[in-house]
């Protein structure tokens, strides 16, 4: 898990556990490019507003709210690359407890919106979590039709819709017959070997980690012989799903989520199995302080910290990683990183030996 994937998520965990008492959390994002003066005159204008609010109780926690957002941002003279998301409001159970948290995304926010509501808004950091995840490519198919898409997180996009043109099957006899059904075999092989390039064109240059096919019958395996070798390599899944359309990519995701949280587990153990055979050759470290040693040094080349460790000490690590490490944050959802964990939770493989 990137290492600021990992500090995103753990925010959103955190905004997402509260819950304000009335409509008094303040959710705010900026679009990258956007006047941020701009924005400051209208959360005034929502501040002018907030003063008609009957609750007292409500009334001054919003405007607190707004003020402490107004202060944040005028410390700004521009918006950041990738715009801002702000989070304001009273979090305070017992007591009053106006906080704030100022967010610069992974991706650029490309919405604008002042939303203010029991709950923060969290939908679009989400949504970029979910985008940075690996891609898949998708492919339904018959004899009829066929639908190509791509798998980015949960979210599906359909990338192209093909259609074979082959008539349905004649039950007269006959030597018409036979020509009509040679005929209507030659098309459909004919749509096969189209639905083929298409895939080649859209995924054999793609970062894609596998392809997922699916489809009724035997229709599936016909046009997976029409791939290249290197595109059948790349199949991690076959499934009989019962349509060919966009909602047959629908279909095809939620048969095959077995294999895909699989592969997420085999990638960890594999990283991992690369850091336990480094160790063995001495060329990997154990322990937070060798670690932080080896990143101020820059003989650091990938840091391994379990996702189990206080939030403060991989803050600690990450902020010595002055020689740009790979960091991967390790689960504890599989044998060999509940094993690293034990083994005090952080780690690297060097890029050469220090003193």
């Amino acid at each position: 898990m990137e290492e600021k994937i990992y500090r995103l998520k753990k925010i959103l965990e955190e905004l997402e556990s509260y819950k304000g008492r009335h409509t008094e959390l303040i959710s705010v994002y900026i679009p990258s490019g956007y006047n941020i003066f701009s924005m400051i005159n209208q959360l005034e204008y929502e501040k002018t507003m907030a003063e008609n609010i009957k609750s007292k109780a409500t009334r001054e926690n919003v405007i607190d709210a707004l003020d402490t957002i107004l202060r944040q941002l005028r410390f700004y003279k521009k918006t950041p690359e990738n715009g801002l998301a702000i989070f304001c409001g009273n979090v305070g159970k017992d007591k009053r407890d106006i906080r704030i948290w100022v967010i610069e995304p992974i991706e650029k926010i490309n919405i604008k919106i002042y939303h203010c509501d029991q709950t923060f808004y969290l939908d679009p950091l989400k949504e970029m979590i979910e985008l940075k995840k690996d891609l898949y490519g998708l492919v339904v198919i018959d004899r009829k039709e066929a639908t190509i898409g791509l798998l980015k997180g949960k979210n599906i996009e359909k990338l192209r819709y093909l259609t074979s043109g082959a008539p349905g099957k004649i039950r007269a006899g006959g030597q018409s017959a036979l020509r009509f059904e040679r005929l209507r075999e030659g098309m459909i092989e004919e749509f096969y070997k189209r639905v083929a390039e298409s895939v080649k064109e859209l995924f054999f240059n793609t970062p894609i980690k596998g392809i997922l096919v699916g489809g009724p019958g035997y229709a599936k395996n016909e046009f997976i012989e029409k791939l290249s070798n290197p595109l059948k390599e790349k199949i991690i899944a076959v499934k009989d799903i019962g349509y060919a359309d966009e909602h047959g990519l629908k279909l095809l995701v939620n048969e095959s989520q077995d294999v895909l949280a699989n592969l997420e587990v085999m990638e960890e153990k594999k990283k991992l199995k690369e850091f336990f055979e480094a160790l063995i050759k001495d060329k990997a470290i154990i322990g937070i302080e060798k670690t932080k040693k080896a990143l101020i040094y820059g003989a650091a080349d990938k840091v391994f910290i379990s996702e189990a460790l206080d939030e403060k000490i991989i803050d600690e690590i990450c902020k010595e990683n002055i020689g740009n490490a790979e960091i991967i944050i390790v689960s504890t959802e599989t044998e060999e990183g509940i094993q690293f964990k034990n083994m005090g939770g952080v780690g690297a493989i060097l890029r050469f030996k220090f003193e």
